[in-house]
C-alpha cells in the first residue's frame, strides 16, 4: 500500500521519536517547530508539510535532511503521489 508524503512523514517522524527515545515536546524544543504544528503533521490533520518544517524536524533530530528522507517510507515506489 503506497502513503501520500504526508502520511510518510508522519510514520518518519514516529518512528525516529521511538528510536531516539524522545517526546513530540523534546522534538519541539530542538526543531522550532511549535508543539501544536508537529502534532498536527503526526495526526495527519496538515494538509501539506512544507520543506522548511521538515528541515526543521531533522535538525530537531539532529540529522541532515538527507538523513530524514532515507528511509524505504520516501522511495518512490512507495509513494501515492
Amino acid at each position: 500500500m503506497k502513503n501520500t508524503v504526508n502520511r510518510a512523514v508522519a510514520l518518519r517522524i514516529s518512528q525516529l521519536l521511538r528510536e531516539k527515545h524522545i517526546t513530540q515536546y523534546r522534538l519541539a524544543m530542538n526543531s522550532g517547530v511549535t508543539h501544536s504544528t508537529l502534532k498536527n503533521i503526526i495526526h495527519e490533520t496538515v494538509n501539506d508539510n512544507l520543506l522548511s518544517t521538515v528541515i526543521l524536524i531533522a535538525g530537531g533530530f539532529d540529522m541532515t535532511v538527507s538523513e530524514f528522507l532515507d528511509s524505504p517510507l520516501f522511495l518512490e515506489e512507495n509513494l501515492k503521489i
